[in-house]
């Protein structure tokens, strides 16, 4: 069974399921989650979590329709398809976006003006870029 070692925030604006469902999600696109993965219950991921039974039910039910997993009754939850190639590269596209739009929210909200988000970005690119350059 996969150890899905999730952290969810609870002082977080982002939903607990949305939290359950990124994680899951960015976990299959990144390669750590495959298909035949078996997750825990969803009454094994709510003691974990100590979130509601509930909570956990409605994100295994969005990331069955999304087709990342399928719940085979008796047997237990699998991890069901990484997706072909394009469109493993649009989830993962579609994933960045979402990252950036929480960034971007959550910076806005601090006071943080356009010009001075953008700056920050600039910076911390150039510091990945030289960080890459210098460890080949």
């Amino acid at each position: 069974m996969a150890n899905l070692n999730l952290r969810i925030d609870f002082r977080s604006e982002t939903p607990i399921t949305t939290q359950i469902v990124e994680q899951i999600q960015n976990r299959v696109l990144s390669g750590e989650l495959k298909p035949g993965d078996q997750l825990p219950t969803v009454r094994q991921l709510a003691t974990e979590l100590r979130v509601n039974f509930n909570t956990v039910a409605r994100a295994y039910r969005i990331l069955d329709s999304m087709g990342l997993i399928s719940t085979q009754q008796g047997r237990g939850t699998y991890i069901w398809s990484a997706g072909q190639a394009e469109n493993r590269e649009r989830e993962r596209r579609q994933a960045l976006e979402l990252l950036t739009r929480h960034y971007l929210r959550d910076a806005l909200a601090l006071g943080f003006s356009a010009d001075q988000i953008r700056a920050v970005l600039e910076e911390e690119i150039e510091q990945l870029n030289k960080l890459h350059s210098d460890n080949p």
